[in-house]
């Protein structure tokens, strides 16, 4: 498959390509899903007073010749922007986020294959949330094409690399995980004797 093959499937159709052939996504958990909203708020904030864009996970980044990926959030600034008509973005985002599934399969796509990919692809920023450790890693590209680290946080409100004045607070996001947890538990119908 070619990445216009690729691009012009049905929006039903789901994967990411990987030397011409469709490979399987992740499927998100709800804790996934809840971790990628609060970014979105997050980020979009940021984004807005800086006349830049956040997408969502069906956004097609063409990262090779034959290399596709749907981050589940990227970032563009206003000098670097895809046409809104784009099926298939061939401009690099400024950042792509990807929140950390526990499968072994995810944590090695997530760890070992897109950070090449999106190196290559000479994406800026590469950020990793792992909500079963309650982490972030911001890697930074380097001029060698390599990613660098260039933040590792668990708790607190931290300076995002490459995005000034972009304060992300991880004891909120963790807040929320706890608070949709407790709701789910406290909502659990009660068996009787």
């Amino acid at each position: 498959m070619t990445l216009g093959e690729w691009a012009a499937l049905d929006g039903d159709v789901e994967g990411e390509l990987v030397d011409g052939v469709l490979e399987e996504e992740e499927m998100p958990s709800f804790l996934h899903e809840i971790v990628v909203a609060w970014l979105i708020r997050t980020l979009s904030g940021w984004a807005s007073r800086r006349h830049a864009l956040v997408a969502a996970s069906e956004a097609k980044i063409a990262v090779g010749a034959r290399r596709g990926r749907k981050a589940d959030l990227s970032l563009y600034l206003a000098d670097a922007m895809p046409s809104l008509s784009d099926a298939l973005v061939r401009v690099p985002p400024h950042l792509v986020v990807e929140v950390a599934s526990p499968r072994p399969r995810d944590v090695r796509r997530d760890r070992v294959e897109k950070p090449a990919d999106y190196a290559r692809a000479r994406v800026r920023y590469y950020w990793i949330v792992d909500p079963q450790l309650r982490s972030l890693e911001v890697f930074e590209l380097g001029r060698d094409g390599r990613y660098a680290v260039a933040l590792t946080a668990s708790r607190g409100r931290v300076r995002a690399p490459g995005c000034p004045g972009l304060v992300v607070d991880l004891d909120a996001l963790w807040r929320e995980i706890d608070e949709a947890e407790r709701a789910r538990t406290r909502a659990r119908p009660r068996r009787r004797r």
